[in-house]
């Protein structure tokens, strides 16, 4: 098959996003849950802790059921009931979960909060199972990195409006917010949340979107070999899981940790810290509506002005969000020209996703060590400029460690979502090493992660041209 002359299936894609604004919505509402279930149950900060870890840890809970079920029937789970079934099964155990939270909120009970959060996140994992290497099959495999850079920029819109969304549901548009907090009014937004599971379930389900995606399967054929039996048979894979755990950690960690850096050592109050906050995340859809251009047209003329109109679009979202919050913009204005770093790195990068990785995780190297070693608002710009370097990598890495698994594509992808627990393991790591060394010195902990990404991006390119799989072969064909 001749993927260079199938152009991004837009009739399927855009419905396949709405779940990967899901994950976005509920992980960063989740910022919003731990101080409304800290006062509410009477909670230390470690225990409020446990919201995230019950969400996180569901991801790797999940691909261990998902494994053991694909073996007890002999056969890849996906495979046998097809990706459109799987995504739709996901988004029905999620909506279960959202239940749970009115029983919760009815008992004042924390533990059946917590487990209705965690099989939100266990339906979540069959999801990002099924989802990811979906989005990368819907189109030319060329371009499947910039397809899976959208649909986490859609991610990214989730997360930038659902702490909002969520926040005002719960707490109204009173002032003094204190006054109407209430577990009660925890329950109303799940339970509407999970009646949108339900329908896209329903939507996804008679959508059109493939059971079993082309590329999926004709990929097996690419190494001209025998097919491997376990997709943790290719190398790619097995490095990628790896590079996985440690780009959710460092992507996770900066940001926990900024809050602790801005108050202690720059003297910020806990809510002057927010928008820097939302300034992170929102740096990770600034790099991802960029890196998904190439996605859109193979127009190179129309390309040059989009890389340079989707992230000042994106920037946008973020100052007119922060606008309606009435927060002071005057701090952010600055960001735009580190905007201009992104757009050159990921000109540079040339759609290849190993040259991508390689890039920007040098990038992240060097802001972490800026951050590092500065003081005042130049340190902080810094560790926020992370997010611009950290909003490719999943697509890139991702791509790469299910190149040419074929029928294993699913099987490789939910040892993929597995890793996700990096997220929490690495920012438990910093936090610790921070008692010791500093906050600002912990952020070490970040140059490695990175310095790994840049070793897999330069071994897993060799790795891939012994299977005869070339990301460089569009720069030829028209792209």
């Amino acid at each position: 098959m001749s993927s260079e002359n199938v152009q991004t299936k837009w009739g399927q894609f855009i419905p396949l996003v709405i779940v990967f604004f899901f994950w976005g919505f509920v992980a960063a509402s989740n910022d919003i849950l731990i101080p409304v279930f800290k006062t509410a149950f009477n909670l230390s900060q470690g225990e409020s802790q446990l919201v995230s870890l019950a969400f996180y840890i569901a991801y790797t809970v999940g691909s261990l059921i998902y494994m053991g079920i694909s073996y007890l029937i002999k056969e890849d789970l996906v495979n046998k009931i097809g990706y459109k079934n799987g995504l739709s099964l996901g988004l029905l155990i999620s909506a279960l979960g959202t239940l749970l939270f009115y029983p919760a909120a009815n008992t004042g009970s924390f533990p059946l909060m917590l487990s209705g959060l965690f099989i939100v996140a266990l339906g979540f994992s069959l999801q990002q199972t099924v989802a990811n290497p979906l989005a990368i099959a819907l189109g030319p495999i060329s371009t499947g990195s910039q397809r899976l850079t959208l649909a986490g920029g859609i991610n990214n819109l989730g997360t930038t409006i659902g702490p909002l969304i969520v926040s005002f549901a719960i707490f109204g548009s009173s002032v003094d917010k204190t006054t109407t907090l209430s577990i009660e009014s925890v329950k109303i937004p799940y339970l509407i949340l999970g009646f949108a599971f339900l329908l896209v379930a329903i939507l996804l389900k008679f959508s059109s979107l493939p059971d079993k995606p082309a590329l999926v399967q004709e990929d097996a054929a690419i190494e001209g070999s025998i097919v491997k039996k376990s997709a943790l048979q290719y190398p790619q894979l097995v490095m990628g899981m790896v590079a996985i755990f440690l780009y959710v950690g460092v992507e996770v960690s900066t940001a926990s940790n900024l809050p602790a850096y801005m108050e202690t050592k720059l003297g910020f109050l806990t809510h002057e810290v927010a928008p820097y906050i939302s300034l992170y995340w929102a740096s990770l859809m600034i790099g991802r509506w960029t890196g998904a251009v190439e996605a859109f047209t193979n127009d190179l003329s129309l390309q040059k002005i989009l890389r340079f109109l989707a992230p000042y679009l994106a920037f946008g979202v973020f100052l007119g969000v922060n606008a309606i919050a009435k927060h002071d913009l005057t701090p952010f204005y600055i960001y735009g020209l580190i905007i201009l770093v992104l757009i050159a790195a990921d000109i540079a990068s040339k759609g290849n996703p190993a040259r991508m990785l390689l890039i920007f995780s040098t990038l992240g190297i060097i802001a972490l060590i800026i951050g590092m070693t500065t003081h005042g608002m130049v340190s902080v710009y810094a560790i926020t400029s992370v997010g611009l370097f950290c909003s490719t990598l999943w697509p890139c890495i991702f791509t790469l460690a299910v190149s040419g698994l074929g029928k294993n594509t699913s099987q490789g992808s939910s040892f993929l979502i597995m890793m996700i627990m990096g997220g929490g393991v690495i920012s438990w790591l910093q936090g610790h090493v921070s008692e010791t060394i500093g906050i600002q010195a912990s952020y070490i902990i970040g140059v490695l992660c990175f310095t790994y990404l840049a070793f897999y991006a330069w071994k897993v390119s060799g790795i891939l041209k012994k299977q005869g799989i070339s990301f460089d072969k569009k720069l030829s064909g028209g792209h």
